[in-house]
């Protein structure tokens, strides 16, 4: 009878086991990746609405529109540009050939300034070998069709040389096979169109900075994609302006092709086009399919051992078991199960038995957290009650400036009190900016993105621009820095710079000297700012970096300061996980800190 009861035990946990793992398999790799392309599909085409409004509001706003198209990528890894109604990539003027025609059979082509993107006949990798042919003042014949207004060139030659740039795609609908180098018989084709040719002189040479465009132009498989649905655009009537998703695939990599008709601000039809690779979805199914060869074979013989210790070995002591872990589950620690044996049972014992131990010690912590939490708590309200205070201040000068102003009894000297209000709100406001800064310092959640930088060209130009101050308290700068490049944050280094040097110019007494130097080590810079003046005493020290800090009335806060800029400097250089510090000298007080070099 036992041996029926275990037999059946084993035989139904082993099944279950194995359906389940079966059944995760047959989802992961049947299922998920239709699932995982439709639902980037989806979200794709959710965000290609939003695109659609947002490119709507930018207008003609160029590096707007191409901001959204950079922004898009980085969000979805998704190509994104917009056509006009030839097909021609808009605002495509940072990467074209601007040509003066002169001679064609059309007379409203001649003595005419025509810019003809080259990201359809060419790559930026690839220009090298005709920049020469392209070069200001060369002339230049183009061959092609003319859609409404829009010039769209198939062929680009110069008579008497081997120079020729072909978009395959389009010449291949005009002529079939064969290129042309002679003047197409002008006359409409089916969607309206009719070829152009025409001849001019080489104007200009546009070529694209950094940017996502650049980026597209490289992309050959996208800039083909544009260029196939161009010549359907213009040649087969048979696209109906509706929105169209299309698959795609290219060396065993599958894409998603959206289209999306739109009208721009000035009522022109154009084309928002999209493309997507399925790749990472293929390359992850195929990492499922490969991973479960070795899964299976380890989880079928962890079941078959899971199965035989389980319905073997757990029956006999199970009520012992479930007395115990009840008292565990009601937060009773106090009895433990007795380990009678060292096999599986016996280990098991002893598991549960840690097992209360580790909860028990998790409980503690958990109450130590919570005090933890507590002394956050009065920490905050501690900051909440140091800001109020310096919110009073002031709120009292604006309340008894309004009072006056009220009473009537200083109209001589109503400016003198609304600029006394005014710097007043200066104050607030600075107070607050520095707070919500130190706030997004001190959550744990601010991401510090490193820059490559000269720290000397750095310090020079924060030193320009608090030369006025310099010179109305007539201190003397003394400046030995090293042109050193560095990685870090610039805008937060310049921040905790400006800082220091700010303090040093503010606690200098008139015609002292301020002293600012760079010292190059093995791997890193220290970066130094001394200022003659009253040193601070030792046990203020370390205290000069916390917020609201008054503690040395030698250095108390001064006219201007919130009292917040040593800890937000002491925040970011935290964050960058340098060394820094402050120290009296003989003639005064350092503050410094260091940065790692740029190798």
């Amino acid at each position: 009878m036992k041996k029926g009861i275990v037999l059946k035990l084993f035989l139904l946990t082993t099944l279950l086991c194995i359906l389940i793992l079966a059944t995760i398999y047959i989802g992961q790799t049947v299922f998920f990746k239709q699932y995982y392309a439709t639902q980037k599909v989806n979200d794709i085409k959710t965000s290609i609405e939003s695109f659609k409004k947002e490119y709507l509001k930018a207008g003609e706003n160029v590096q707007a529109i191409k901001r959204l198209e950079q922004d898009f990528y980085q969000e979805h890894s998704t190509w994104i540009t917009t056509l006009d109604s030839a097909g021609n990539i808009k605002y495509s003027n940072d990467f074209s050939v601007k040509i003066h025609s002169d001679v064609s059979p059309k007379k409203d082509l001649v003595n005419r300034d025509i810019t003809i993107p080259l990201y359809s006949f060419i790559g930026l990798e690839d220009l090298e070998r005709v920049k020469f042919d392209l070069e200001q003042g060369k002339r230049i014949m183009i061959d092609g069709v003319m859609k409404d207004d829009t010039i769209v060139p198939a062929i680009l030659t110069r008579r008497n040389t081997n120079f020729v740039l072909e978009n395959k795609l389009l010449s291949e609908e005009l002529y079939g096979n064969s290129t042309k180098t002679e003047p197409a018989k002008i006359e409409p084709s089916p969607a309206g169109e009719s070829r152009i040719y025409l001849t001019g002189k080489i104007k200009k040479l546009q070529l694209p900075a950094e940017s996502v465009r650049s980026t597209i132009y490289t992309n050959r498989v996208f800039i083909e994609q544009i260029k196939q649905f161009q010549v359907n655009l213009l040649f087969n009537d048979n696209y109906n302006g509706h929105a169209k998703t299309m698959d795609y695939e290219q060396n065993n990599i599958n894409y998603k092709i959206l289209i999306r008709p739109i009208k721009d601000v000035n009522g022109d039809m154009a084309y928002i086009f999209s493309m997507t690779s399925l790749q990472p979805i293929d390359e992850a199914v195929q990492m499922l399919e490969d991973y479960y060869v070795y899964l299976i074979i380890f989880v079928l013989l962890l079941i078959v051992l899971v199965s035989f210790y389980y319905s073997k070995k757990i029956a006999n002591p199970l009520l012992q078991i479930n007395d115990t872990t009840s008292k565990i589950a009601n937060l009773d620690f106090s009895e433990t199960i007795p380990v009678r044996s060292k096999d599986e049972i016996g280990a098991l014992s002893h598991n549960i038995n840690s097992l209360s131990t580790t909860l028990h010690s998790h409980i503690n912590q958990l109450q130590e957290d919570i005090e933890k939490e507590k002394q956050l708590e009065h920490t905050r309200k501690e900051f909440i009650s140091g800001v109020s205070h310096e919110l009073k201040t002031p709120l009292s000068i604006l309340k008894s400036c309004i009072s006056i102003l009220e009473d009537g009894v200083a109209k001589d000297k109503k400016d003198y009190y609304f600029n006394a209000m005014a710097k007043e709100v200066d104050k607030m406001d600075m107070l607050i900016v520095d707070m919500l800064e130190l706030a997004k310092f001190e959550s744990g959640t601010y991401k510090m993105e490193m820059d490559v930088f000269y720290i000397d060209q750095v310090i020079e130009h924060i030193c320009e621009q608090l030369a006025l101050d310099i010179v109305n308290k007539q201190l003397h700068v003394h400046k030995h820095l090293s042109g050193t490049k560095v990685v870090a944050n610039q805008h937060r280094i310049e921040q905790v710079i400006t800082n220091f040097i700010t303090n040093a110019i503010r606690y200098t007494p008139k015609n002292k000297n301020i002293r600012i130097s760079t010292i190059e080590e093995q791997d890193r810079v220290k970066v130094s700012v001394e200022n003659n003046g009253a040193p601070i005493a030792e046990e203020h020290l370390e205290k000069i970096w916390d917020r609201f800090y008054r503690g040395d009335t030698s250095r108390g806060r001064s006219e201007g300061s919130t009292g917040l800029g040593l800890a937000i400097s002491k925040n970011i250089l935290e964050l960058h996980g340098v060394q820094y510090g402050v120290m009296n000298t003989e003639e005064g007080v350092l503050f410094y800190f260091y940065l790692n070099k740029k190798e």
